[in-house]
Order: C-alpha cells, then sequence, then structure tokens
C-alpha cells in the first residue's frame, strides 16, 4: 500500500461563511485532523470529532469543514501530510506523539489540539499543563503515571503465574519511556522481571516476537503509540500465536484477539477535543485553555482469548470490565 493510496480524504464540501460570536465577523474554520491508521484500524473514534462538533451546534460543510488525514505511523508521512493541510486550514488536530512532535515543528502559526499524548510538558508542547502558554493544548493519554502500573497489575491478575513480561511499543517514542519509568517501580513488587522491547515498524514484529519466545518471556504489555495503534490487529494474533497473555492501552486490540486492556476512552478524547475545537472558534486562545486529561477509561476483556490460554478470569476482574467479548 503506497501514499497516495493510504491517505483519505472527507470533507470538502461547499462552504459558506458564518458569523463568529466571539470576534463579530464572518469566519469559516477549517478544521484539519491528521491521525495515523486507517478508519477502519481506528474504529468509532474516527468520526467523533465530526459527530461532537455537530452536536455543538455546527453543521459540516456550512459553518466548518473538516479535511481529515489518515496515514502512515512514520514521521515523515506525519509531516508530510502536515505540510499539505497548513495552507487550507484554520486549526489543526493531531492524535499521538508522531502528530504532536510534528505539529510543533510546522504549525506554530496556527491554533493546534493535540489528543492522546502522554508527556506533553516533557515533550516541549506546553509550559505547563495548567498554563499551555503558546498555540498548542489539548488531551493527555493518560490521567497518570500508574496507569501502565495498573496495566501490569491487572495482568498478573488474570495470569499469576507470570514472572517475566516483555513491554512491546515505539522506538524512539516517549511513550515507551513514560510506561518504563512506571512499571520499573511496580514490577518488582508483582515479583515480574521486565523484557523491553521497542520496534521501528510492522517489519520488526515477527522478529520481536520471536526473541520473547528465545528470552522465556510468559506475558507481554503493549505500550501506546501511533505504531502500536495501527498493528493493534497484528500484535494481538502474533501473542495468541505465541500463547502470551497480553493487556493494551486499546480495546482494539481485545477485540482483534488481545486479553485484556485498560485505557482511555478515545471516542471520548475526540469529543474532549471538540470542545476546544469549538471554544477556539468562538474566540479562546490555546494559551488560556488548560490542558486536559482522559476522564473516561475503560477495560475490555476477551474471554474466547482467555479460553484459548487455558486462563480462569477471577470474578472480581469480570465484575471491573467495562466490556466482556465471549
Amino acid at each position: 500500500m503506497n501514499r497516495r493510496d493510504f491517505i483519505t480524504l472527507v470533507g470538502g464540501s461547499p462552504l459558506f461563511s458564518r458569523v463568529v460570536k466571539a470576534q463579530g465577523s464572518a469566519k469559516l474554520w477549517r478544521i484539519g485532523q491528521v491521525r495515523s491508521g486507517s478508519p477502519d484500524q481506528i474504529g468509532p473514534s474516527a468520526s467523533a470529532l465530526e459527530h461532537r462538533l455537530t452536536d455543538l451546534g455546527h453543521t459540516i460543510g456550512t459553518d466548518i469543514r473538516i479535511i481529515n488525514r489518515f496515514v502512515l505511523p512514520q514521521q515523515v508521512e506525519t509531516e508530510d501530510a502536515i505540510k499539505e493541510l497548513l495552507p487550507n486550514i484554520d486549526l489543526l488536530v493531531v492524535w499521538g506523539t508522531l502528530g504532536a512532535v510534528a505539529a510543533r515543528k510546522l504549525a506554530s502559526s496556527l491554533p493546534v489540539v493535540f489528543v492522546s499524548v502522554a508527556a506533553p510538558v516533557e515533550m516541549g508542547l506546553v509550559e505547563s499543563l495548567a498554563h499551555p502558554g503558546g498555540n498548542m493544548t489539548g488531551i493527555t493519554f493518560e490521567a497518570a503515571t500508574e496507569t501502565y502500573a495498573k496495566r501490569l497489575q491487572i495482568l498478573k491478575e488474570i495470569a499469576p503465574n507470570l514472572s517475566r513480561v516483555a513491554v512491546l511499543g515505539p522506538a524512539g517514542d516517549l511513550n515507551m519511556s513514560f510506561a518504563i519509568s512506571s512499571i520499573q517501580k511496580a514490577a518488582p513488587l508483582l515479583g515480574l522481571t521486565l523484557l523491553p522491547l521497542p520496534i521501528k515498524s510492522a517489519d520488526d514484529l515477527a522478529a520481536t516476537f520471536e526473541v520473547m519466545q528465545s528470552n522465556r518471556a510468559d506475558g507481554l504489555l503493549s505500550v501506546a503509540g501511533n505504531l502500536t495503534s495501527v498493528l493493534s490487529r497484528r500484535i494481538a494474533e502474533l501473542a495468541l500465536a505465541y500463547q502470551l497473555p497480553s493487556c493494551h492501552p486499546f480495546r482494539e486490540t481485545v477485540i482483534a484477539g488481545g486479553l485484556i486492556s485498560l485505557g482511555p476512552d478515545r471516542v471520548w478524547m475526540a469529543k474532549q477535543a471538540a470542545d476546544y475545537v469549538d471554544k477556539i472558534a468562538h474566540g479562546t486562545a490555546p494559551a488560556d485553555l488548560p490542558v486536559q486529561q482522559p476522564d473516561r477509561y475503560e477495560m475490555c476483556l476477551n474471554l474466547q482469548t482467555a479460553k484459548v490460554l487455558h486462563l480462569s478470569v477471577p470474578p472480581t476482574l469480570l465484575a471491573r470490565a467495562d466490556e466482556v467479548i465471549e
């Protein structure tokens, strides 16, 4: 699949100016959104921004235009998509670390709303969560660093015999160091040894799972990132093939066959982003909009996978799950 085939444009209807109350003058808002993956891979969150803006009173194609770019999870692809959008948009929405880093580099003259970024202060996107101070604001991926430790804990809870857990994540992504710093504290308390395994592309997956096997990993923790999101299905398939109990940040991985996930509701995060798009369109500067944390988390559990792995799910864990695949 080449880049031209992979990029999808949504939008393009004839547009008409509207009066922006905050400004008192005609203003047409053209919103560019850049995400890694295809709409099918991303799921319902792919269209959630548009739906929320409609709920807020906007009419897509009349007072707001949304131009979506779905790209391969690579820095060059992401930057190219943003460059292509910049002359034709008034506001940019980017998802994940790749998009945020590219937006910081290329879109300093536009308002930017980022979504699902682990450490925006450490990345230099904003001065602080409470006072962003520049042209960027948005929604983080985690509410706290302890969430990764919680994922490790529920993995141990569902597979109590675990001793060595592989940690699979995107190489060069701050999400990976963010996750490792969290779980390194929790692992000894759970009697676990960690095997960090960063990957650069889909081509690394097969060899990486061989490394897991040769190092006797008996569990898998997947780290959030543009790359692991796009590769959700393949990661789930390989984890099952290698008989590894696995915990993930995205429910899509569990739907594809992963064992369990704990992560923010990405549809709701898109709605949070839409609220900020609406506020900026009505005159609020990004610098005055505090970076939000996700306020809805969901646990998804695949009982079919548990059965294949010969695992007995504790009733207490089953009761806590928001979604159970039977």
